[in-house]
């Protein structure tokens, strides 16, 4: 069972808990330290690479914008594979990015998977993660946040949700802000304060096919991605009935009683469910699925919207 993370990694006031576990960030420090001493290989004789990743801990549209970087470089003619690190708890993003394209898992390495890519004479390698893995010198480095959160309290783990300070943003290329959230302007004029010359790009999240679905129906609505709310603010704009909406950690593996309990929730609001695919994914085996004549649980597909693409699909050409 995955835990929720704590409520004050994201709360922009210092809290109790973020003090008491600020000498713990230690640890992290010295280990993006140690990472940064590994030695680099450059492949780019053979291939590009491109990494979209994050250093907030999960929930910041890493996925949907590989997906959608992969659909840029299609209509582009690039033979582009993705590459994705080998996790069991991340199995419902490896099938959305094998049913866009081809994809190469990284069990035994990164490194070795590009060199995998490369054998294949693929010309574009786009790593779903992977930031972190400094063996690789990526030709562009993407950072993506969820434009809610950004980077919370600001503190390293444990003491908050970020895997680098905010001033590794020096090291990177683009900066992504996803989703929804207030006060854009204010964190874009904070990132360009680190890195004046990163790029910076927005997206918001449409759905795909919703005219498959009723609004007018009362729904039921649950989520186990990184920011649930996304979700949730999704339905809102877009129409949804939404009586009930229940948010579950990232990648979170549903039990029989907990497909029974949303069940029953729904029956006592006399509406529908819906979730997202990626929830699907680790649902539609459940017994109370398979069992369910119904077909009661139905989900949307979310779709990420590049703000002004075509000035991105330029910087990506004279890049990539």
């Amino acid at each position: 069972m995955k835990i929720k993370k704590p409520l004050f990694w994201d709360k922009e006031r210092l809290s109790f808990l973020s003090i008491l576990l600020f000498p713990f960030t230690i640890f992290i420090i010295l280990s993006n330290i140690l990472k940064k001493l590994q030695n680099q290989h450059n492949q780019s004789k053979h291939i590009k690479t491109i990494c979209v990743g994050n250093i907030y801990v999960g929930g910041t549209g890493k996925t949907p914008l590989a997906i959608e970087l992969y659909r840029i470089f299609k209509k582009l003619r690039r033979k582009t594979v993705f590459i994705k690190k080998f996790y069991n708890e991340s199995i419902d993003e490896e099938i959305l990015l094998k049913k866009e394209g081809h994809y190469i898992s990284a069990k035994n390495g990164r490194l070795n998977a590009l060199k995998k890519a490369i054998t294949k004479k693929f010309n574009l390698a786009i790593f779903d993660d992977g930031l972190q893995d400094k063996s690789i010198d990526y030709n562009l480095r993407i950072v993506c946040f969820n434009k809610q959160n950004f980077v919370g309290n600001g503190f390293l783990i444990p003491a908050g949700p970020l895997r680098e300070h905010i001033t590794s943003l020096k090291d990177y290329d683009v900066v992504f802000l996803n989703g929804y959230g207030n006060n854009v302007k204010k964190k874009i004029s904070r990132i360009k304060k680190i890195n004046k010359e990163i790029k910076i790009f927005e997206t918001t999240y449409h759905l795909v096919k919703e005219k498959k679905v009723n609004k007018k129906d009362r729904f039921v609505a649950f989520a186990g991605i990184g920011t649930p709310d996304n979700f949730k603010k999704t339905l809102d704009s877009h129409g949804f009935n939404v009586t009930k909406f229940l948010s579950y950690p990232d990648h979170y593996n549903y039990s029989d009683l907990d497909i029974k309990k949303i069940k029953q929730i729904a029956k006592s609001f006399k509406a529908k469910i819906l979730t997202t695919e990626k929830d699907f994914l680790r649902i539609k085996n459940n017994n109370q699925l398979k069992n369910d004549k119904s077909n009661q649980i139905k989900f949307l597909k979310m779709k990420l919207e590049i703000k002004n693409e075509k000035n991105f699909i330029n910087f990506l050409k004279s890049r990539i």
